[in-house]
């Protein structure tokens, strides 16, 4: 018990100096994370302790860390960046006009950058090699020249959607921006505010590693895509949140692709997960309007074992859904519904010349196995197919599969 409250006293006299500093709660894998500012008083009771109205047993925590919060605030044409002194030997800030730059050379300690204010000619470009959190607070940025967020970070990068905020990003035509937001490592999206996305060069969101979106994620709305809206290498998963592309998507709405082993890459391509796309629970609203482009396309396999999808391929040649490995359909998380429109005709791109292949609802190289759920797949383009699997390539084992005019195994 004496080591308890010496260790929490310590942690207050600590604390007091920090105004500009968050605690993040570890228990179990999971954490939460508390504003010191709001954290109040907090107090030793027997063997807990009790921070912002809950109590922590001592013994159930498996660490308590201090992270600094570097308040980056955009006014119009300029940009100003609060760093506390706790960081100031490692954190540095750029900023011409409202364009910031921010160089991390800490690698043992996390640290969060708070986002705010609004701007129509600035970007946030962030260099660091140590796993940071970003939080868009009322963020409304808008670049002329490249990406409004583009973080250079091969490690994980939470990004938090405050509650009760909606944030907007917009990139320039111009400029050699792979997309309007993206990440080199792997990016983790949370937090229910949301978040409208116009990427006039290139992708929507694209990240070099995995993209995931948490349980408590909000709305996720790609405006305008000159590619894909969502470009993932490693792994595309869904846990929550309503994620948006129509027609003003210009080639795939999510692409997948299997990560190859090169001198950028900081985790194994041989992971588990590699090029595929796992969907656990939350809503996917999409419209494919071009020729050849997919709703959803990935390298290798398709879990769905919760949430809702509604997808529409409209462009000749198109599809809702085209996998490499095998599709697989059940409830194991949340209720699943899955709607898919094929409305296009053959396609009849010059590339497709020798291959002018039809429009179909579900292409899956890998086959289809449902388990549960409801999969609704209809196709009314002239020549289009609802499902087209391998031969022997579909197993039904539960749930309702409505496909018209029927699955055709080629």
């Amino acid at each position: 018990m004496k080591k308890y409250t010496l260790f929490i006293c310590t942690l207050l006299a600590c604390l007091a100096t920090q105004a500009q500093t968050k605690m993040r709660i570890w228990q179990a894998g999971e954490d939460k994370v508390v504003s010191i500012a709001e954290a109040g008083e907090m107090k030793v009771d027997g063997s807990a302790i009790s921070i912002k109205g809950k109590s922590y047993q001592m013994s159930a925590i498996d660490s308590l860390i201090i992270v600094p919060q570097v308040d980056i605030i955009y006014n119009e044409g300029t940009a100003t960046v609060n760093i506390p002194a706790a960081v100031a030997k490692d954190v540095t800030a750029t900023v011409n006009g409202a364009h910031v730059t921010i160089n991390n050379k800490n690698v043992s300690n996390e640290c969060e950058f708070v986002l705010s204010g609004s701007s129509s000619n600035g970007s946030l470009t962030y260099n660091g090699s140590f796993k940071t959190t970003f939080v868009l607070n009322g963020l409304s940025l808008k670049s002329a020249t490249g990406a409004a967020l583009d973080i250079q970070c091969g490690k994980r990068v939470a990004m938090n959607l405050m509650p009760g905020t909606a944030n907007v990003l917009e990139d320039g035509a111009s400029g050699s921006q792979k997309a309007c937001l993206y990440c080199k490592g792997h990016l983790e999206v949370e937090g229910s505010g949301s978040l409208s996305i116009t990427a006039n060069k290139s992708h929507g969101i694209a990240t070099k590693e995995y993209l995931q979106l948490k349980k408590s994620t909000g709305n996720i709305t790609i405006v305008k895509s000159a590619n894909d809206a969502i470009h993932a290498g490693q792994y595309f998963q869904m846990n929550g949140g309503t994620l948006t592309f129509d027609e003003n998507t210009v080639a795939d709405g999510i692409q997948v692709d299997a990560l190859l082993l090169d001198d950028d890459v900081t985790i194994d391509p041989n992971e588990e997960f590699n090029g595929q796309v796992i969907i656990k629970g939350g809503t996917i609203k999409g419209v494919i309007k071009n020729q050849d482009c997919k709703g959803i396309k990935c390298d290798g396999a398709i879990t769905i074992s919760g949430g809702t999808i509604d997808l529409s391929a409209n462009g000749n040649g198109s599809r809702g859904v085209q996998a490499d490995g095998l599709v697989t359909i059940n409830e194991k998380d949340n209720t699943t519904l899955i709607t898919i429109l094929a409305k296009g005709a053959r396609c009849t791109l010059p590339e497709c010349e020798d291959d002018p292949h039809r429009c179909v609802g579900m292409k899956l190289d890998g086959g289809l196995r449902v388990e549960a759920g409801t999969l609704t797949v209809t196709a009314t383009g002239s020549k289009s197919r609802s499902i087209q699997v391998p031969v022997g390539g579909y197993t039904k084992t539960g749930g309702t599969v409505n496909a018209t005019p029927g699955i055709t195994e080629k």
